[in-house]
């Protein structure tokens, strides 16, 4: 099977738990792989925290918003409305070649319940996708701002019902407004899940308190 290219970061035991982290929109997994130190999980003394990070890279793709100019992306976007229409095609894809990912950790010998996904902006809307139609169990998702692209298309499954769900948004965010996180969140309380919704006073981009919220839900869901 060909999987997405993704640059791979192993513990210093053998990996007993997996986080996958998807880029937004014109990035690559190595704007995410740099936070990694800065979480700090490494100078955890709990031999069961031992992480393997997972950071793939989009396809370059023309983007119809930024007047067709090819760029890494999980999908197109073809109007950036409230709503935001999108090439659902390659949005259901996308969320595909993830759940591929994720089905290669099993393989690995990574139980589903010690998986991770993670995704910003463009690339949270393909983790809620993944992890929220996904057959098994999984440890968590983080949601860092983003929005949910299609929610017609999710059909929670009974082994996720308790998934821990992370929500994390700017105030300042003029990509994606923190109306569409609010959204979000009201949307994944309605499949019956109870996320944590955290605020910050940020644009769209990743703050220091934020890394240290993400370590302490990676700690939790997996520690």
């Amino acid at each position: 099977m060909n999987y997405l290219p993704a640059i791979e970061m192993e513990p210093e035991q053998k990996a007993n738990a997996a986080v996958i982290w998807l880029h937004g929109l014109g990035a690559s997994g190595d704007d995410f792989a740099a936070i990694v130190p800065a979480l700090g999980l490494s100078k955890k003394t709990d031999t069961d925290l031992q992480i393997r990070f997972i950071f793939p890279h989009a396809p370059s793709i023309p983007i119809s918003i930024n007047g067709g100019m090819t760029m890494p992306a999980w999908y197109d976007i073809l109007s950036i409305d409230v709503q935001r229409k999108i090439n659902l095609q390659q949005f259901m894809n996308s969320a595909q070649q993830v759940k591929d990912l994720i089905e290669r950790e099993l393989a690995r010998g990574i139980s589903s319940e010690r998986i991770v996904l993670a995704g910003f902006s463009q690339g949270g809307a393909v983790a809620y996708q993944t992890a929220l139609n996904f057959e098994r169990p999984l440890a968590g998702l983080m949601a860092l701002s983003t929005y949910v692209a299609s929610p017609d298309t999710i059909e929670l499954k009974a082994c996720n019902q308790q998934l821990p769900v992370m929500i994390f948004h700017g105030s300042e965010d003029n990509v994606v407004p923190e109306t569409l996180g609010r959204l979000a969140l009201s949307q994944v309380q309605g499949l019956g899940l109870k996320p944590e919704y955290k605020q910050y006073v940020m644009a769209h981009s990743v703050s220091p308190r934020q890394i240290k919220d993400m370590a302490e839900f990676i700690t939790r869901v997996l520690g």
